[in-house]
C-alpha cells in the first residue's frame, strides 16, 4: 500500500468491469481466461480466432502502452523459477477444479450475481489469504 493511487485504481477496475461487461453482451460468453485458454485445447473452428485474439491482447497491451509512452511498474519475484512452476501447476489445477478461474467467477460471475461465483470467489481469496500466511508468517518463505 506504499504506492496506492486510488484514483488510477478506480479508472482501471471500471475498465476491467466495462470490458467484461462488453465482452459478454457482444459475445455472450465469460471474460475467464482459463475458459478462454481451456477452449483451445478442443475448440470448434469458429472459436479459434477469438480465443487466440482475446489472449494475444493480453500480451500486446502492455507493449501498446510502453509504446506510447506508459511505465509499467517493476516486477520482482522473490520466488524460484521451479517453485513458480509448481505454483502455476497448482492455479492451472484449481481453476479447473473450481470451473473458472478469478476473472471468470471474480470479475464476471460476481457482477452477473451468480452464487456459485461468490462462493468460488471466497474461496480463492481465503486460500490465497491463508497461503499468504503460511508461507510468509509460519515458514518464513
Amino acid at each position: 500500500m506504499e504506492n496506492f493511487t486510488p484514483i488510477s485504481a478506480l479508472i482501471g477496475g471500471v475498465l476491467i468491469g466495462a470490458s467484461a461487461a462488453l465482452f459478454l453482451v457482444l459475445n455472450g460468453r465469460v471474460a475467464g481466461i482459463s475458459g478462454i485458454l481451456g477452449g483451445l485445447f478442443h475448440p470448434a473452428r469458429s472459436e479459434i480466432g477469438w480465443r487466440l485474439a482475446f489472449l494475444a491482447g493480453l500480451f500486446v497491451a502492455p507493449l501498446v502502452y510502453t509504446t506510447f509512452g506508459g511505465v509499467l511498474p517493476p516486477v520482482e519475484l522473490d520466488a524460484s523459477v521451479p517453485l513458480l512452476i509448481v505454483a502455476g501447476l497448482i492455479v492451472g489445477f484449481g481453476t479447473r477444479l473450481g470451473a473458472g478461474c478469478t476473472s471468470g467467477h471474480g470479475v464476471c460471475g460476481i457482477g452477473r450475481g451468480s452464487p456459485r461465483s461468490l462462493v468460488a470467489t471466497g474461496i480463492f481469496m481465503a486460500t490465497a489469504i491463508a497461503t499468504l500466511f503460511i508461507t510468509r508468517h509460519l515458514i518464513g518463505m
